[in-house]
């Protein structure tokens, strides 16, 4: 009771702090207008037309156009599936034996289980990446952006592993027994060890702001904006009560998350272990459903997706185009390569880097291969995405793309769809809470006006995010997301040889005995 009362006036006194924030911006001014939603669109939405331009440089190659950085994540995802011998392959039957909790040691420093350390990071990218990306993806570059979406959540499954180590590997145990860990970390100190420490605090540095604007853009606003698009079309539409009224959406939202944020990465595991299984099995099984329907459709859905992705239409951008799209989508999906899962799987109990490694493998496996393809299964057989005026013009598509493309089959779906969409928001949401926070108490040091300072600015956006549009939105969260890439891969690379190193050590006590399973 103690604990909740805590908890409760620490809630009061960080939202009477957001309400202050709020009501002292021009946006947010004492009477508020019907058109507030539009006013903070037109206010952002130049900022991240701008954060995007710049980070997503792109060179002309006939028609299309080339992104640097997208072909950087996928340089590294090809490279590290080679260097370990597509370890995404051979490693998943040990990955499943660690989640199992075979090797499980609650003794070991860390604070939760490989399970729920899986469970959190696939929290933050199990979601609206999954429902929404996937039919950003189509509606941008046709149904062959899904066939190179999942080719790489293959090969990101290699990038996944070796960050996640390295996470675990640089992390740092505090006095109180809490773990800070993460890309910033094994930048820093990893490079500290063979002689680049100058190199290793630019690169953490950079790696820590783009992730706390990561954290607020791709793991909050679009996670907001795309719960509350779902929310409005599950209750009517334009006659919906809350229809332009985003920013309460975002509020409420806002209020629910902080009750849970306070508690730090504990509150989030026991919260995300009980959402992500349970609501990602629901989707899953509706897909399925669907699929097992419409049986006689899928061979020409699987047709259309891989022909689409060597032959695409014009429209959908040529064959580069369509690439660059599945790639852009599958990174903001599973985020191999990206950085932010090690600040997860840092805190897992463990004196094993490398079982963090193998349990982070199945991350990609689970949210691309698997839901990523369930989700352009059931969308290229509605053929919803070749009809953009059931969307009302929006173009992007999003989630209404795949409420409609289940709704199809299912008329009540988009209701079931509707609460799972706000789930697994709230699940991302609070996941990359902890992702941001990291990286802000790293930059600003772990105080307790750090902490609040932090969490008051993200509820903030969680409000902003629901008012936005969704293009606005999804050019600053990719431009965040892809920026992290940046120096993550630098880092990755330099230390790649000591990576090797404890992966040799670990299979070869694997294989004499000196690591035996638990139970």
């Amino acid at each position: 009771m103690k604990s909740l009362a805590s908890r409760s006036h620490r809630l009061v006194s960080l939202f009477t702090a957001l309400f202050a924030f709020l009501s002292g911006s021009s946006a947010f001014a004492d009477e508020v207008p019907e058109n507030l939603d539009a006013r903070i669109d037109s206010i952002l939405a130049p900022i991240a037309d701008a954060v995007s331009s710049t980070i997503f440089y792109a060179v002309p190659v006939g028609d299309s156009q080339i992104r640097l950085i997208v072909v950087w994540l996928i340089i590294v995802a090809v490279g590290f599936t080679f260097y370990f011998r597509f370890i995404n392959i051979w490693g998943i039957r040990h990955a499943l034996s660690i989640v199992a909790g075979k090797y499980s040691d609650p003794s070991q420093p860390g604070e939760v289980s490989h399970f729920r350390a899986l469970t959190a990071a696939l929290s933050g990218t199990v979601g609206l990446g999954n429902i929404a990306g996937v039919a950003v993806a189509i509606a941008l570059g046709g149904p062959g952006a899904t066939f190179w979406m999942i080719v790489a959540g293959f090969f990101g499954m290699a990038s996944k592993f070796a960050e996640c180590t390295l996470g675990v590997k640089y992390r740092v145990v505090h006095e109180d027994g809490t773990v800070s860990g993460g890309a910033m970390y094994y930048l820093s100190r990893g490079l500290a060890e063979i002689g680049l420490p100058r190199l290793g605090r630019v690169l953490s540095t950079f790696f820590a702001v783009m992730c706390i604007g990561g954290a607020v853009g791709a793991g909050n606003m679009f996670q907001a904006n795309q719960a509350y698009q779902q929310f409005v079309n599950a209750t009517g539409g334009e006659a919906s009560f809350l229809y332009n009224q985003g920013w309460l959406f975002g509020l409420i939202l806002a209020v629910v998350v902080g009750l849970v944020i306070i508690g730090g990465i504990k509150s989030i595991a026991n919260v995300t272990a009980k959402i992500v299984p349970l609501m990602g099995g629901v989707y899953l099984l509706a897909g399925l459903v669907i699929v097992t329907m419409n049986l006689g459709q899928v061979p020409d859905a699987v047709v259309a997706i891989v022909r689409g992705a060597f032959t695409p239409e014009a429209g959908f951008g040529g064959l580069i185009g369509v690439l660059m799209m599945g790639v852009q989508r599958a990174a903001f999906s599973n985020e191999a390569g990206i950085g932010s899962a090690p600040i997860a799987y840092a805190s897992v109990q463990t004196a094993e880097p490398i079982s963090v490694g193998f349990v982070s493998l199945l991350e990609p496996f689970i949210d691309t291969v698997i839901i990523c393809t369930m989700t352009a299964l059931v969308i290229v057989i509605s053929g919803v995405y070749l009809e953009k005026d059931i969307l009302d013009g929006n173009a992007l598509g999003g989630v209404l793309m795949t409420s409609a493309a289940f709704g199809r089959t299912i008329g009540w779906f988009p209701y079931v769809l509707a609460l799972a969409v706000i789930l697994f928001a709230f699940s991302t949401i609070i996941t990359w809470s902890y992702y941001g926070l990291k990286c802000w108490t790293y930059l600003f040091g772990k105080t307790r006006k750090a902490d609040q300072t932090f969490k008051l600015l993200f509820l903030a956006f969680t409000v902003i995010g629901s008012a936005m549009g969704l293009r606005a939105i999804i050019d600053f969260s990719d431009a965040m997301i892809f920026a992290m890439a940046f120096p993550n891969a630098i880092g990755l690379y330099l230390l790649s040889g000591k990576l090797r190193a404890d992966l040799r050590s670990y299979r070869t006590r694997l294989k004499m005995g000196e690591i035996v399973p638990r139970r």
